[in-house]
């Protein structure tokens, strides 16, 4: 959004807007009076709307302008490419159709909030690499979660469809790419900050009882927030103890697996085989979800988040995790049980093991097992343990 403003040294009004992604300052002999301000307004407002629609003509409104004769060269150079926004639209057309419903509102964030602000006024053709190199450096200063800067991950994530979208125009009209040799940025391994399995049992025990059976299934199933948010009582085989992983509550909507690769079955342990029978009991006759609200809907999870996660951590003193942590949790703790990596792989939704041994490496002590028997093993020890100690309650 450009402005008017007068210069501090002679108090004659200047407009200040932004057109092909550069700054561009005017200066006038106008004073600084009301009525030459709005005058001055009114021709901002004129081009403004000229550049959005691609008409500006910048010799013409400012013919003594340096910058004139400087833009009249970069039209030279557009060999009939368009602005970015028209791109935008008709490169959006093309591929959007590919896209999951969370991704086109991911992309659509992007494009609103990043893209289009910063190269709305250019050509696709005069988007240099130093223009590109200048908004990822101011990536690197907005503010990310926690109050700390967007992290390189974000940022690279913002950068993706920047790329694609002047690789592409690169491509159908005949210029080189910018991005030819802007390599992404470095990310740090994925920050695994798993439960022990007594600060899991404290959990349990600890937390609200209407959502210990939540909680106990997101730990002992890896699946992810959304998976289990949309969890539906059609997709839960008591009969064979398997839960069908086929859709994703994201954004507010029902939506396919995060990856055709994530849609698999998960073996239920006897653990998770019992709270999902006692949450039977409380809700197969309200929802067609496993858990839901009072009104038969799907969990609110920042609201969960907020309002159980973070308190239960807190009444425990236990460290500050993001619920993400729990699929984390079920990993480790198959893997230390000395599941096999494949079947850990598999129940997680990974279409290989690669990643499992870049993620937890460290707690891969031996690939003894292959079919869940040994962390049921682990969790009939926990049962058994319990039940001594109720025993001993009694007595």
């Amino acid at each position: 959004m450009g402005s008017v403003r007068p210069r501090a040294e002679t108090g004659k009004l200047f407009i200040d807007f932004r057109y092909q992604g550069q700054r561009c300052r005017e200066q006038t002999l106008l004073d600084n009076s009301p009525a030459n301000q709005r005058r001055l307004e009114l021709l901002l407002e004129k081009i403004e709307q000229d550049i959005s629609v691609g008409i500006f003509d910048y010799a013409a409104t400012f013919p003594n302008s340096p910058r004139a004769k400087k833009f009249a060269r970069d039209s030279e150079q557009l060999n009939g490419a368009p602005l970015f926004p028209e791109f935008v639209e008709e490169w959006w057309q093309e591929n959007a159709f590919r896209w999951k419903r969370s991704g086109i509102k991911n992309m659509q964030s992007t494009l609103d909030k990043h893209l289009l602000p910063i190269f709305g006024g250019m050509a696709v053709s005069l988007i240099s690499k130093g223009d590109i190199l200048k908004f990822r450096a101011h990536l690197a200063e907005l503010p990310g979660r926690s109050n700390n800067k967007l992290s390189n991950k974000r940022i690279n994530n913002i950068m993706q469809p920047l790329k694609s979208i002047l690789d592409e125009a690169a491509e159908r009209y005949g210029f080189t790419s910018p991005f030819r040799s802007i390599k992404r940025l470095p990310i740090n391994k994925p920050d695994v900050n798993p439960f022990s399995l007594a600060e899991l049992m404290r959990f349990l025990d600890e937390v609200r009882l209407d959502f210990h059976n939540y909680y106990t299934t997101r730990f002992f199933t890896g699946l992810r927030t959304g998976e289990v948010d949309g969890l539906r009582w059609k997709n839960v085989d008591f009969e064979l103890g398997l839960i069908y992983v086929r859709e994703s509550f994201t954004y507010g909507e029902m939506d396919t697996t995060k990856t055709p690769g994530s849609e698999r079955d998960v073996q239920m342990s006897t653990l998770v085989r019992n709270a999902l029978l006692e949450q039977r009991k409380l809700t197969i006759g309200i929802s067609e979800f496993v858990f839901c609200n009072r009104d038969g809907r799907q969990l609110d999870q920042a609201n969960v988040t907020k309002r159980i996660w973070y308190p239960t951590l807190a009444r425990l003193g236990l460290e500050k995790r993001r619920p993400y942590q729990t699929r984390h949790t079920a990993a480790t703790l198959w893997l230390a049980a000395g599941e096999n990596p494949e079947w850990v792989a598999r129940q997680l939704g990974h279409s290989s093991s690669q990643m499992l041994f870049q993620t937890y490496a460290r707690y891969i002590p031996n690939a003894t097992r292959q079919d869940g028997s040994a962390i049921e093993s682990l969790i009939q020890k926990i049962i058994l343990s319990e039940d001594n100690h109720e025993g001993t309650d009694e007595k």
